[in-house]
């Protein structure tokens, strides 16, 4: 008899651990439970943020829960991606825009709050678009030929620039130093913002990618007169780079990717990539891209894990190179 005892009092056991177990397996919320954030560390308008709305349209039609973009500029891209770098690690804050300027560029010309190789874990890459130089559609400026003469007739040029130390900033510096003209750069909160300084007439040229520049390009304001890629970009056919008029500069441009503060549980970074995925092969998500003059340049968590050092050593050589200090 106190030997069926302990059998039943076992087998109870059992059975309430069992229930317990199962309890809390039917209980576990699976990830995403809630919005996700999505943070853009650039101002609304720019190419950034142009993205970010974008994959915001389509991501619902894969996910769940839907993204929320948030734009936090400040301090060339630094603010909003050390916002998302002291995150909680739930894959509910997202960083839009990795692989920018302050992620690229800047760590090579001023010491940073954070190590963007080292501190933020990369999801997937979206995009890479170039930098097109523009002056003013009622500009006497038709090419970089003539941007050089009239430099040379003492002419001072200020150019309008996403931010300090951007992908922008870098070409215009680099364009001043290979083409032996002075270049003062001024620097705003986003793309946004300086393609506007430049379409009100208050600077000589300015820089911005295709998704910024395309529509003033469209309406006449703008005359794009060289793209700083090592092929022409697909979006401006007629317009010749750089180096095709005696200007040895190219770079990787703009490059938009998606990072998570490190830490992120890998489930949960393979789930974003694999939605990020299926939003860049969607047809709807396409067609917008190719509207708004980005063009869609995915590469999986691995490969983009990959990328940004060696893009990042890329400008590191260039600004060595050129010895641009900001």
């Amino acid at each position: 008899m106190n030997h069926m005892r302990k059998v039943t009092l076992f087998l109870t056991l059992a059975m309430v651990t069992m229930l317990m177990v199962g309890g809390l397996c039917f209980g576990a919320e699976k990830y995403p439970t809630k919005p996700i954030q999505v943070i853009v560390p650039y101002s609304a308008g720019g190419s950034s943020d142009l993205l970010a709305r974008t994959v915001e349209k389509i991501w619902t039609k894969y996910s769940t829960q839907p993204m929320l973009v948030i734009d936090k500029p400040g301090a060339g891209g630094v603010q909003g991606t050390e916002y998302v770098v002291r995150a909680k690690p739930d894959g509910y804050t997202v960083l839009f825009a990795y692989g920018s300027g302050c992620d690229l560029v800047m760590p090579h010309l001023q010491k940073m709050p954070y190590d963007p190789l080292k501190d933020l874990a990369p999801v997937a890459r979206l995009s890479i678009h170039s930098v097109v130089v523009n002056v003013s559609g009622k500009s006497p400026i038709k090419s970089m030929k003539d941007l050089i003469e009239y430099a040379n007739k003492g002419n001072r040029i200020t150019a309008a620039v996403s931010t300090a130390a951007g992908a922008v900033d870098i070409v215009m510096r680099a364009i001043a130093k290979r083409a032996n003209i002075p270049i003062t750069t001024v620097p705003f909160a986003g793309g946004a913002d300086a393609v506007t300084a430049l379409a009100g007439g208050h600077l000589v040229i300015g820089g911005g990618h295709p998704s910024e520049v395309l529509p003033h390009i469209k309406a006449g304001r703008f005359r794009p007169i060289g793209v700083a890629l090592d092929r022409r970009d697909g979006t401006l056919p007629n317009v010749p780079t750089l180096k095709e008029q005696g200007i040895n500069v190219a770079t990787w441009g703009s490059v938009k990717g998606v990072a998570v503060p490190l830490g992120t549980p890998p489930e949960i970074i393979a789930y974003l990539e694999s939605t990020l995925k299926k939003v860049c092969e969607d047809k709807d998500f396409k067609k917008t891209m190719a509207q708004i003059g980005q063009p869609i340049d995915y590469l999986n968590t691995k490969d983009w894990a990959a990328f940004m050092p060696k893009a990042s050593k890329d400008y590191g050589d260039m600004i060595k190179e050129l010895g641009i200090k900001i």
